[in-house]
């Protein structure tokens, strides 16, 4: 399973100019010259991205929004990233290893929206490989990752059952080990949750409290730890 933005795709280029959009109707004090310092580039982005919680601590202690202003501006995301065209590239290797693994069954767990993740796949003739995507917007608000219910959910769209299972969890975020944890702890014992630090997107595990099973400098290094 895998999580989305900084994992498969980087998606930066297209959340900053969503976010500014956003930003223009729910706080409005937030734009031009008072543009959060961390959107004016993607290397910033990065660095605050990897740093917060979740896209709700990524609102309120980096970019300055109350909690009115992230409510209205978390109903908003879904329509504005389908509406936005924005290119969004696969990171270099991706598809390759999708391929190469295409024996393998696959699925998404993300804070993205499900039907925009669908469209990239699309793009790039890869949907066959994703039994399923779980989005936001396919769990309630109070159960998204890190906790668990997305996971369980991607599981028994793909599964039908959640028993038994070997599952690899890759993302860029300390909030997916959390998520691999809490995952493992929902699960009934027969199964095995593996976590994985994608860091070709910047990610710097070193640093975090939740440490992963693995690190993947480069995404082929999947491929090692699939064969081990």
């Amino acid at each position: 399973m895998w999580d989305y933005d900084g994992t498969l795709v980087n998606s930066v280029p297209k959340n900053i100019d969503i976010t500014k959009q956003i930003l223009s109707i729910v706080a409005p004090h937030l734009t031009g010259e008072n543009l959060p310092g961390c959107l004016k580039s993607e290397a910033a982005y990065h660095e605050v991205n990897h740093n917060s919680k979740n896209w709700q601590d990524l609102y309120k202690n980096y970019y300055g929004l109350n909690d009115g202003e992230i409510t209205k501006a978390g109903k908003l995301w879904a329509a504005y990233q389908l509406k936005n065209n924005t290119p969004v590239s696969l990171f270099p290797g991706i598809e390759d290893l999708i391929n190469e693994l295409s024996w393998l069954p696959h699925g998404i767990c993300s804070q993205n929206s499900a039907d925009n993740i669908r469209n990239v796949l699309e793009d790039n003739k890869m949907n066959e490989h994703f039994k399923a995507v779980i989005g936001y917007n396919d769990v309630a608000n109070d159960a998204q990752k890190p906790l668990p219910e997305s996971g369980i959910k991607c599981l028994a769209n793909i599964f039908g059952e959640t028993k038994d299972k070997l599952i690899l969890y890759i993302g860029d975020h300390e909030g997916d080990v959390r998520f691999a944890r809490n995952l493992a702890s929902k699960l009934c014992k027969s199964n095995k949750v593996i976590s994985l630090a994608a860091t070709y997107s910047g990610a710097t595990p070193d640093s975090w409290f939740y440490k992963p099973d693995f690190t993947l400098s480069t995404p082929v290094d999947l491929l090692k730890i699939v064969e081990h």
